[in-house]
């Protein structure tokens, strides 16, 4: 069954916070009550993905300002009916980058974060849901990072600026996140 592998994740990831675990619990329904969950014609939702990319150094983030949200956002996307989430992260960071896939590093094969997040209407789409799930990459922050037509503007953020960027809760788990891992 080709959700089999994103349910043994979920099965597996831990948080130790209260709204992100009953969002875990949410995406685990939505993918059992949707087998095309990975289909962006879905309506009322599906599954992305996306990645909290870090630098070596673990003290910045690679964040893009995204031109059709008009937001500061970590790289990630749909995942266009491919169950392989981590593929899809992994294809999602070299594009949106321009940095090449042979130079994205996916850190874990395990989650780092899972948040369910409103899109709002607009003119390509109606009002839907994205169950993000989301994984810890690197990206040697030397490397030129071109960029593509889907920002604005891309680049690496101190991980103590984040905040300015993106205040959403989930930013902020993750910044927490991070630092927690760092000791």
């Amino acid at each position: 069954m080709h959700r089999q592998k994103l349910f043994q994740m979920l099965d597996d990831y831990r948080t130790p916070y209260l709204e992100e675990a009953a969002m875990v619990e949410r995406t685990r329904r939505f993918i059992a009550e949707h087998s095309n969950c990975f289909d962006r014609g879905l309506a009322p939702g599906h599954v992305t993905g996306s990645a909290w990319v870090l630098n070596p150094a673990r003290d910045h983030v690679l964040m893009m300002h995204h031109r059709k949200l008009d937001l500061w956002l970590q790289p990630g996307g749909h995942a266009d009916g491919d169950p392989d989430i981590t593929r899809v992260v992994l294809k999602e960071v070299a594009e949106e980058s321009g940095v090449p896939l042979s130079e994205v590093r996916l850190l874990s094969e395990e989650i780092f974060d899972v948040d369910v997040h409103v899109v709002y209407e607009s003119e390509h789409d109606p009002r839907h849901e994205h169950f993000d799930i989301r994984f810890l990459v690197e990206v040697d922050d030397q490397i030129p990072l071109p960029g593509n037509d889907e920002s604005h503007q891309i680049g690496w953020v101190p991980l103590d600026e984040v905040p300015r960027f993106n205040h959403a809760r989930s930013f902020y788990r993750m910044v927490q996140k991070t630092r927690r891992m760092l000791g």
